[in-house]
């Protein structure tokens, strides 16, 4: 294998705009590449070429995306253009790599280890703050630390940033910054390191230290970063230190697909780069070779609707693939029904030969799961869930229903805490009440998460109670555990139960889109945020745009059988729906 000779011509089969990202002049460069439109072919194309052109030595080249896949996959890509010794990591594999080499060179000890599991550390730093210390809690702490890490906010500043960002926090702000700062006086004491910390201490040993500085920058000449709307402030804080003053930097994003900004991800790097690069070279990529023309039209309007949409994403897919069947849209009585009838529709596709590894059910939270999980077992459709754990092995769930058991133990519908009046699903909640379900979601994204699984199984109870009136607790504990059962099947290669956010960077052949009701997409916490709204709109059209050829959306007015039908379809549908014609099944 070469490391020096590009085997291919990198220009082989490319379009235009490809062709002109391949090609621009080595310097700042900024792909602006819409989904499905060949982005990771286009860039290590262009890494190719600049080898081919004498620019770039392989050596010299670091490339950066955000997962462990998306970097594997760039390095196969380049190993068949015949192109070895590219560096294609993640930012944190990248820093951590660096840090290990020159940290003799600037701290002169061992280096640190790498705190790998955070939650203990933050437990003791939450007990020295005198806060909550739950799993949901620490979870939460955990959360807002590594924003406020992302985001170059320290425990002093936290209070403001927060209040400045209009950012919902757990807790008053001033008791989580007590915990950011306890959190990091004990990691530093015990001289360990988070992954956070692995980008700040490479950027304070580029900064600070102007022979590590320049070692580093002898041996890289050439920068690509993939997946550029998603660059944290201190991710871009470490690509700036990794330039100095140089300009060799080629970028690639889609301010479109922008759906971390909880996590600190924002788009304005990508946005704002040719005003801090004015002579570079901008290339939209719009030919989708994902998607039919069908899916693509309907990506395109989801989007084209969202407010103060800056130039640079205003970018409208073009489709490239044969025409295919028309998106479907679906409205049930409930949420159950929902579920049935996807679960039929893909039954319908396996039979035709889809494979179900080419189908995806995708949601907005992971407590939708469950439905799915038990109406693909009852047709004995094989299913894996992506981005979360199984719906009966979540921690949250597995405690609730020890509390249902012990309530039901003994007199059964006569358990202290029966009361005929609210029946079988007010007996529930007043045992889930004690596991954390309130009337109103908390605040915390970890709390949401088990707030919505708690809520599942409130809405079982009531299913239960809607079909066989005399349910008690010991006939609803039964009915869980012979959905658990039924939900372990041996681990198969399935169709694909995901969230939103566990899809990007996916794509199958059929994708159904469920449960597309205000208050789940967007969700309830989104309201009042037009920020916030915008970012759930996004999270749609990354759904849309998972889809190659079959796209199917629905929703359900009422969330359990034979309740009341007061729910409204995801206002992102309004204008999309066909007016003239009842919503299909989908097929």
């Amino acid at each position: 294998m070469s490391t020096g000779r590009v085997d291919r011509d990198p220009l082989e089969g490319l379009d235009d705009e490809q062709r002109a990202a391949v090609c621009a002049p080595r310097g700042p460069v900024c792909v602006l590449a819409g989904a499905g439109t060949g982005k990771t072919r286009a860039i290590t194309r262009r890494i190719a070429q600049l080898i081919r052109t004498g620019h770039v030595a392989p050596g010299q080249v670091l490339a950066v995306t955000f997962t462990a896949r998306a970097a594997g996959e760039m390095r196969t890509r380049l190993r068949d253009l015949g192109i070895a010794g590219i560096q294609a990591r993640t930012f944190h594999a990248a820093a951590l790599r660096q840090l290990r080499y020159f940290w003799p060179q600037v701290v002169g000890d061992q280096p640190w280890p790498l705190l790998e599991h955070k939650l203990r550390l933050v437990g003791q730093a939450a007990q020295r703050a005198g806060t909550g210390t739950g799993a949901d809690d620490l979870r939460d702490f955990a959360g807002e630390i590594e924003w406020a890490k992302a985001s170059l906010v320290t425990a002093a500043d936290y209070p403001a940033a927060v209040a400045a960002a209009r950012r919902a926090t757990p807790v008053p702000a001033a008791q989580v910054a007590a915990v950011y700062a306890a959190y990091e006086e004990l990691k530093n004491r015990n001289r360990m390191l988070d992954f956070d910390d692995l980008l700040l201490h490479t950027v304070a040993a580029l900064e600070e230290h102007p022979p590590v500085a320049q070692e580093f920058r002898d041996r890289y000449r050439c920068f690509v970063v993939d997946e550029y709307q998603d660059v944290t402030p201190l991710q871009q804080r470490m690509l700036d230190a990794w330039l100095g003053a140089r300009d060799d930097l080629t970028v690639v994003g889609d301010a479109n697909q922008t759906i971390y900004s909880f996590a600190g991800a924002t788009p304005r790097f990508l946005l704002d780069f040719t005003r801090r690069f004015p002579d570079a070279v901008t290339v939209r990529l719009h030919r989708d070779y994902r998607s039919t023309p069908q899916v693509v039209s309907l990506a395109n309007r989801v989007i084209s609707a969202a407010a103060g949409r800056p130039a640079g994403a205003r970018l409208q897919l073009t489709g490239q693939q044969p025409a295919g069947p028309r998106p479907s849209f679906a409205e049930h009585d409930d949420e159950a029904a929902e579920a049935d009838a996807v679960a039929g529709a893909i039954a319908e596709l396996l039979r035709h030969g889809t494979p179900a590894a080419e189908i995806a059910v995708l949601y907005r939270v992971n407590a939708q799961s469950e439905a799915y999980e038990r109406a693909l077992d009852a047709e004995g459709i094989p299913f894996q869930v992506r981005g979360g754990e199984r719906f009966f092995h979540r921690p949250e769930v597995r405690a609730a229903i020890r509390g249902l058991r012990a309530a039901a133990t003994g007199s059964s519908s006569r358990s202290p805490i029966w009361d005929p009046a609210v029946g079988l699903g007010g007996a529930a909640r007043a045992v889930l009440a004690q596991q954390g379900l309130t009337t109103q979601p908390p605040a915390g994204s970890a709390a949401r998460s088990r707030w919505e699984s708690l809520r599942a199984l409130a809405e079982l109870a009531d299913d239960l109670a809607g079909s066989t009136p005399d349910a008690d607790l010991g006939q609803l504990v039964a009915e869980l555990d012979s959905r658990a059962e039924a939900a372990h099947p041996p681990a198969v290669q399935g169709v694909t139960l995901a969230s939103l956010h566990a899809a990007k960077g996916l794509e199958w052949d059929a994708v159904f889109l469920v449960g597309l009701v205000d208050g789940t997409l967007p969700i309830q916490y989104a309201e009042g945020d037009q920020a916030a709204l915008e970012e759930e709109r996004r999270l749609l059209y990354v759904g849309v745009t998972r889809a190659r050829r079959r796209l199917a959306l629905s929703w359900a007015l009422s969330r359990t059988v034979g309740g009341r039908r007061s729910r409204r379809r995801s206002r992102f549908l309004h204008g999309l729906v066909p007016q003239d014609n009842p919503p299909a099944r989908p097929r």
